[in-house]
């Protein structure tokens, strides 16, 4: 063996200098290339540098999809359908559940949503405490027949979990043609256990108000949402209620989830002067936008009584907290939802569209509606009992407090206010 050594000394020692050298150069091209590491070519792919902010290193986005396009088992990769997920997880990481992204498909659903027409259960739905839940069934729909009420929580949609799903999510899986069915799994305050609700969805014409002269000529009004034709119906129902000079108005916004800014501070002139302060929109650089009152105050000296509950948010919670702030009326019912942020829907070039959270709405007092919504004067809980037996406390309440106004001397005749 010595022998054999000493004969091949040589070329031994050659075959070690050259596992060395080789794992020396193996070494130090594996340290430089995590130093620098190799460029992706992505092929197939336009506008990439469109927009980039500078300084933002997209390199883990690229190499991501590369890998994914490399490696992935189904080689029928939808290109736009990973650009969309991406998006989607970008306005996602903000945790704000009212920024949301729509493709195309879905941004033509959520227009059809404040048209007032689309096909599904009829009830308004957001997230709040990070669960899924019902802010308001709508009048006459299934959601309303179906027995589901404001406050109570979706925890699956069939067989869906609806841990982490955001609301444009969860629509897209209660969404569906007419004559088909979706089972909800409800948890409802005071049940000591979930239950499966299965509704067959409609095409939903989402109503507008109703409204009729109660007892000692009083005027009752429930304005069901704010959206795009509210401003004119509503018009034409206070043309008709103003002729016939009523001593008070029951303005019932229970349930009523809201819908564009635009329509409250129109509706809201029909009852505060000119020039009263509505609303005001808090941008993140401190700035304020103020909205005041321009409409012809029709009804400013009219007595109001306010009916609130956990489903009146966002646009209704700007009126109720206006008129309360600036005429000091009274709100009866249960405490509002506490939506408070301003949304802003921007149309982006392929037919998607962003909804995005631009600003905090506050009330003239100063009041921050967002996650503190509006406490009633007269607090009044209406049970699944007042339901079935077809009761109503708060509209009772809110009866007796509007006729306590009148005999207390606040009414004032319409026509008194008209110089003739």
């Amino acid at each position: 063996m010595r022998k054999f050594i000493q004969k091949n000394l040589q070329s031994i020692l050659t075959i070690i200098f050259i596992i060395v050298i080789s794992g020396a150069s193996f070494y130090f091209g594996y340290r430089k290339g995590v130093q620098v590491p190799a460029t992706t070519t992505i092929q197939g792919v336009t506008n990439i540098d469109k927009g980039k902010p500078q300084g933002v290193d997209f390199s883990i986005f690229w190499e991501t999809w590369q890998k994914l396009k490399d490696k992935y088992v189904d080689q029928n990769i939808d290109d736009q359908k990973l650009v969309y997920g991406a998006v989607t997880g970008l306005v996602n990481s903000l945790g704000d559940p009212h920024t949301n992204f729509f493709p195309p498909t879905d941004a033509q659903k959520f227009q059809e949503d404040v048209n007032g027409s689309f096909g599904g259960i009829g009830a308004e739905i957001d997230v709040r405490n990070n669960q899924l839940q019902i802010v308001a069934p709508m009048k006459g729909t299934p959601a309303e027949k179906a027995g589901l009420r404001s406050g109570d929580k979706i925890l699956k949609v069939d067989d869906l979990i609806t841990d982490g799903l955001t609301t444009d999510e969860a629509v897209k899986h209660i969404r569906g043609e007419a004559g088909t069915k979706v089972t909800l799994t409800i948890m409802r305050d005071g049940w000591s256990t979930s239950k499966e609700i299965t509704i067959t969805r409609e095409i939903i014409e989402v109503p507008t108000l109703d409204w009729k002269i109660l007892d000692n000529n009083i005027a009752y009004i429930h304005l069901y949402n704010f959206y795009q034709n509210s401003p004119s119906n509503f018009y034409q129902a206070a043309v008709e209620i103003y002729a016939k000079n009523p001593k008070a108005i029951i303005f019932d916004l229970r349930d009523n989830p809201g819908g564009y800014l635009e329509a409250a501070t129109n509706i809201s002139g029909w009852f505060l002067n000119t020039g009263d302060l509505i609303v005001s929109e808090q941008f993140r650089s401190g700035e304020k936008q103020e909205f005041k009152s321009s409409g012809n105050g029709a009804f400013k000296d009219t007595p109001i009584v306010l009916l609130v509950n956990e489903g009146s948010a966002s646009a209704s919670e700007i009126l109720a907290g206006a008129l309360r702030d600036d005429r000091k009326i009274e709100l009866v019912g249960t405490k509002t939802f506490g939506k408070g942020t301003v949304q802003e829907v921007v149309a982006l070039t392929d037919g998607s569209s962003l909804k995005v959270t631009i600003a905090h709405w506050l009330l003239p007092s100063g009041h921050v509606i967002e996650k503190n919504g509006l406490t009633p004067d007269y607090e009044v809980n209406l049970t699944e009992d007042d339901i079935k037996n077809g009761k109503d406390p708060q509209l009772d309440k809110a009866i007796e407090v509007a006729n306590s106004k009148i005999q207390n001397g606040s009414f004032k005749t319409l026509f008194d206010s008209i110089k003739l």
